[in-house]
């Protein structure tokens, strides 16, 4: 029979000083994402996304119609790059 070996007794406790980071996170200077904090967007940024959403989906319903122009491929990808323009837009607000 074999025996089990003996149990070491490990002290507790933190291996890093209280208010501290291994990685040198300091709340002042980094944001919660490890970047410096950024500035806010200008107040232009949302009017152009949601204009080119908006705008985009406004050519593409128009197209659908055949109202002001024949409907057309052409006009379908303006409205689409129109859509992803805001899209894009957004990914750039803070």
């Amino acid at each position: 029979m074999s025996q089990k070996p003996a149990k070491r007794r490990v002290s507790g406790g933190r291996t890093t000083p209280k208010g501290t980071r291994p990685d040198g996170y300091h709340a002042e200077t980094v944001s919660h994402t490890g970047h410096e904090d950024m500035a806010p967007s200008p107040a232009w940024v949302p009017v152009v996304m949601f204009g080119l959403l908006l705008g985009g989906v406004v050519v593409i319903l128009l197209n659908y119609v055949g109202s002001i122009w024949d409907t057309s491929n052409g006009i379908l990808l303006l409205g689409l790059g129109m859509i992803l323009g805001g899209i894009v837009t957004a990914t750039q607000y803070r």
